[in-house]
């Protein structure tokens, strides 16, 4: 299938690991120019080796509105940016007692701003241009909301509504605003976090992740981590897909016991 993407300028952020890299991995292989941003100029050139000869890594932090700027006009130098995909976020297993307000704020600026940040300033470019597709990946953790783990599903379930109200903004245009919800995902971050438990409870890690799918996520169907490929594959199709405008498309593995 064709999707259209050839020679398209696709912003990743982040995009050097875990599920943005296999996001900006599969819109290269579709014949994009992809660019990823980073704080680390080595791991960022090591990623656009992997990723492709059309992949460009920027030196830029969305946590500050420099970062933002930097990142946005590099892209933009590039030719129009069709595509942005917000994919920065951080998560951790946390005492909700415990979790101060310093590490609160983290969150809402991690796995919000960055993306409030570069959306404000590449989608009004694709509203001036009437044509463009922002992809917010978001988490089941969104609306499987998890004890354990409730800044992470505060700020994702937070960013269904951010993309949804944005995605009004588009109406009677060609630019959509979409949500896309993995569920958990064999990234590096989440194989390590498998590996401590197996330490911690003496287990092998295909133990750890077998009582784990028995014990805490019995209602998945596929009973298995994700392949983080399968993600970028369903973001391409999700932000070239004409139909799709304000809805979240789940791939959970069936985590979430819903028709809808």
């Amino acid at each position: 299938m064709d999707f259209g993407l050839t020679d398209k300028v696709v912003v990743v952020t982040g995009g050097g690991t875990g599920i943005g890299f296999a996001i900006a991995k599969a819109f290269h292989d579709e014949g994009a120019v992809v660019v990823i941003n980073g704080r680390d100029k080595g791991r960022l050139d090591a990623a656009c080796a992997k990723i492709g000869p059309r992949a460009h890594g920027v030196v830029a932090d969305l946590l500050t509105a420099e970062g933002a700027d930097t990142l946005a006009g590099f892209a933009e130098a590039l030719g129009p940016v069709e595509v942005l995909v917000n994919n920065i976020g951080v998560f951790d297993v946390c005492d909700f007692f415990e979790v101060s307000d310093d590490r609160w704020t983290e969150y809402f600026q991690h796995n919000l701003m960055t993306a409030i940040r570069i959306t404000r300033r590449l989608m009004r470019l694709m509203l001036d241009r009437n044509s463009g597709s922002v992809v917010f990946i978001s988490s089941e953790a969104a609306i499987r909301s998890i004890g354990n783990m409730v800044p992470y599903s505060t700020t994702k379930t937070a960013m269904l509504g951010l993309a949804r109200s944005l995605a009004e903004l588009t109406r009677g245009t060609n630019v959509r605003v979409t949500s896309y919800m993995p569920g958990t995902t064999a990234t590096e971050s989440v194989q390590g976090y498998f590996e401590g438990l197996a330490r911690d409870q003496g287990k092998t890690v295909d133990e750890a992740l077998r009582d784990f799918y028995r014990d805490v996520q019995p209602g998945n169907l596929v009973q298995k981590l994700i392949d983080p490929a399968l993600h970028g594959r369903g973001v391409v199709q999700l932000a070239t897909n004409a139909a799709m405008n304000g809805v979240t498309h789940r791939a959970d593995g069936g985590t979430i016991r819903s028709i809808i």
